[in-house]
């Protein structure tokens, strides 16, 4: 069973926007109480301020590539295809607390904890039942519709983190924190400013990032806005917005980072070298798979068709390189831009309508945990459906194609579906709650 979702985003009150299809700017955000798994703390009322429009901050510094090409990260098991049982997989959706607006779950290593983020500004550290206060740059952002702290990485060692916000003016900005060892986040001084990148419009700002298979990060950016890429930044090489960048977050000289060398667009005139996909138009939430290393991206629609887009890695990399996803010479599979023109574009592996929701909110594909018959399939949620899916992956490789599709559970405002460090699944509403996914009975 489907949820219809035909009054769309604007009427999902009191949760983060998910970057919804064509709207100048999502619903203002609520606060929620956040509550450990054993204790519950007041929080601030409701976001009362209205969306900016924004100014302008300081663009990508374009560091010069490195002259030496990163390690890549240890690989994780030859390429496994799920196993053709037949058996359909069934969940109990397990909550672990409730929290301020949640965008965003991550781990890092050496450490059982789960780092929670919040909207807000602020990101929750969770073990033994309880929830502690690890990052406040409350003061830095502004929650509302799909403004403020969006996305948190830990470096592979687990030493830094990286969180992707929109500052006070409503501009992406990727920082670098220290971590110590109780997990508390260095501000202020400590922290460094990596990039920002300018948003003409306050909704499609992405939010997501990610280190790749590679051992590089990963950043998803949206195309800027308003409503069907008015500027066509989605397909200009020279633009950072709607794309999938690349970097290694190592400083290269007095620059902030280094490009890697390999980057398809580095020495290639009139286009940023931190590109590495494009075409399209809020990738919200992408994974890359911890077998394979094949890239997932669930890319938000405009006003019809929500898509997930999957790009086959190369021996465990270089997944998307050079690729681009359509956006917005289409809209799914259909025509959009008749003035955008892309040859030979990724097509989406699946797509649906806005019978069904209105705003994809992300996935991962399983390769383990509590649940055996989930291993393979891709999850997924919508904000408007409120419906945790599981979509069969059929095939390796080049030949990946969808099989069936499963209700796993129902969760109001779905803000992000998670892989945890286990193969395990988590889902987050925007409501406050994150669940588990666990083996039903």
């Amino acid at each position: 069973m489907t949820r219809r979702a035909t009054l769309g985003c604007l009427l999902v009150l009191g949760v983060v926007a998910v970057a919804c299809g064509g709207d100048d700017a999502g619903p203002t955000t609520t606060g929620a109480a956040v509550v450990a798994p054993t204790t519950t703390v007041p929080t601030p009322g409701p976001t009362t301020v209205p969306p900016s429009s924004g100014t302008a901050a300081p663009a990508s510094t374009s560091p010069a590539p490195s002259t030496a090409a990163p390690t890549p990260a240890p690989t994780t098991g030859a390429p496994q295809a799920p196993a053709m049982t037949g058996i359909e997989p069934a969940v109990t959706l397990t909550e672990i607390g409730s929290f301020a607006s949640p965008t965003d779950l991550a781990w890092r290593a050496g450490d059982d904890a789960v780092y929670v983020v919040e909207q807000r500004g602020t990101v929750r550290r969770v073990a033994g039942g309880e929830a502690t206060t690890v990052l406040d740059i409350s003061d830095l952002t502004v929650a509302e519709g799909e403004r403020g702290l969006l996305g948190l990485a830990f470096s592979p060692s687990g030493d830094l983190a990286y969180v992707d916000y929109t500052d006070r003016d409503g501009d992406t900005t990727i920082s670098e924190h220290p971590v110590a060892g109780d997990g508390t986040f260095g501000t202020g001084d400590n922290a460094r400013t990596l990039l920002m990148v300018d948003q003409p419009y306050a909704n499609h700002n992405g939010g997501d990032l990610s280190f790749g298979p590679d051992g590089l990060l990963y950043i998803g950016m949206g195309d800027g806005g308003s409503g069907g890429d008015p500027e066509r930044r989605a397909t200009n090489p020279a633009e950072l917005l709607g794309k999938l960048l690349r970097i290694d977050p190592t400083p290269s000289g007095v620059l902030p980072y280094t490009v890697p060398p390999d980057n398809p667009f580095v020495g290639v005139a009139d286009a940023a070298p931190e590109v590495w996909a494009s075409g399209l138009r809020n990738p919200w939430r992408f994974s890359f798979d911890r077998v394979t290393g094949d890239l997932w991206i669930a890319d938000v629609g405009e006003s019809a068709v929500e898509e997930i887009d999957v790009a086959p890695a190369s021996d465990g990399v270089d997944a998307g390189k050079g690729e681009s996803f359509g956006w917005s010479a289409l809209e799914g599979n259909g025509p959009y831009n008749d003035d955008v023109s892309i040859e030979d574009p990724v097509p989406p592996f699946t797509t649906y309508t806005h019978d069904v929701g209105c705003s994809i909110s992300g996935g991962a594909r399983p390769r383990g945990g509590p649940v055996p018959d989930l291993v393979g399939w891709y999850v997924y949620g919508d904000l408007c459906a409120g419906t945790v899916w599981a979509l069969e992956v059929l095939g390796t490789g080049d030949a990946l194609t969808p099989g069936r599709q499963v209700d796993l559970g129902e969760l109001p405002a779905i803000t992000a579906v998670v892989e945890g460090q286990q193969g395990e699944i988590y889902a987050l509403s925007g409501q406050g709650s994150v669940v588990r996914l666990d083996p039903a009975g």
